[in-house]
């Protein structure tokens, strides 16, 4: 008897967005064919909850520009289990079908005979900047978006800032990408946030501009897996806050995964009779970049004046802000 093949979307990293039917055919496998991102979190966070799987693990996942099981054979070792009849879930991280190659392994599969359910899971390119507070689309800012591959060097992405592009495994093209985008109508100016680790132990939140992001990106050490939005809408995050000249703020985090992930920055108060420092003086020292809980914000920006707005805050996650970009935020958020 012939078994079947079932391509299931892992979500971005977190169990608790594992859709319900993604979780029944994870119950029901007999083996379960793993990618890294995404799906072995899930795994692993399942475990942890006591829930019992019974199936065998088979990890192929990928590093970048390593692949110990190419794509070739995931096909063939999927064919292979499911003409043992066994019943076999093709976990994904994100959903299968976006930057998945699912599509690809539901034909190989379809062309010996084996037959492929899809369960379509949430993908990182929205579920990752939501984490960090920005929406793809919003009313008045932008009503469209693009979500492409930085694995490769991407060509020009037509429209400006009111089109919002999301790169998906864009860390190391960072440069190019930000350089192509820049030199269209969207500008130097163009707002960019990195999300890093989304829903993970690492999350980590850096916002610049299309100008600044290359830079603000090497000073913080930025690592995959992370997600990078470009477009107007980022001035809606929380994390795009009022600073001015920051190049980078280091970060310590609380470990908790999904959006409810804490971190903790210490801004202690400028000492008595002190002002503000003019535009030229940075706010940290390059060689405290690399140096969690380093910094020293002066009082006079670390309170903003009048009542505190929710969003302040933000300083609690750790970002870089583009001085531009900062009070262009602070008149978007202010002004709601």
């Amino acid at each position: 008897m012939i078994g079947r093949v079932t391509l299931v979307g892992a979500g971005p990293g977190d169990a608790e967005l594992l859709t319900l039917r993604g979780l029944a055919a994870l119950k029901d496998a007999d083996v379960i064919v793993a990618d890294r991102l995404g799906a072995r979190a899930v795994l692993e966070q399942l475990a942890a909850d006591g829930v019992q799987l019974t199936a065998e693990i088979v990890d192929v996942g990928k590093l970048p520009g390593h692949h110990p099981v190419p794509q070739d054979g995931i096909n063939e070792l999927l064919v292979s289990f499911a003409l043992a009849g066994k019943d076999v879930v093709r976990l994904k991280g994100g959903d299968p079908f976006v930057f998945g190659r699912g599509r690809e392994e539901q034909l190989f599969c379809e062309e010996h005979g084996i037959a492929v359910a899809v369960v379509p899971g949430v993908t990182s390119a929205i579920s990752v900047p939501a984490v960090a507070g920005i929406p793809l689309t919003h009313r008045g800012v932008a009503a469209s978006f693009t979500v492409v591959s930085g694995h490769d060097q991407i060509d020009r992405i037509p429209g400006g800032g009111e089109h919002t592009v999301v790169l998906l495994m864009g860390v190391n093209t960072l440069g190019h990408s930000a350089h192509v985008l820049a030199a269209g109508a969207r500008g130097a100016d163009c707002p960019v946030a990195i999300v890093e680790d989304g829903y993970g132990e690492n999350q980590r939140v850096t916002i610049g501009t299309l100008g600044t992001i290359t830079e603000l990106a090497a000073a913080r050490q930025v690592r995959s897996p992370a997600v990078i939005v470009v477009g107007d809408v980022v001035r809606l995050s929380p994390h795009a806050v009022d600073v001015s000249d920051v190049g980078s703020i280091p970060t310590s985090h609380s470990g908790a995964r999904g959006p409810g992930s804490a971190t903790h920055l210490s801004t202690p108060a400028a000492p008595s009779g002190s002002g503000s420092p003019s535009d030229s003086e940075p706010l940290t020292d390059p060689g405290s970049l690399t140096d969690p809980g380093s910094l020293s914000i002066p009082g006079s920006l670390s309170r903003p004046k009048g009542p505190r707005p929710h969003w302040t805050d933000a300083f609690a996650a750790g970002l870089a802000v583009d001085s531009g970009l900062a009070r262009t935020a602070l008149t978007t958020l202010t002004s709601r």
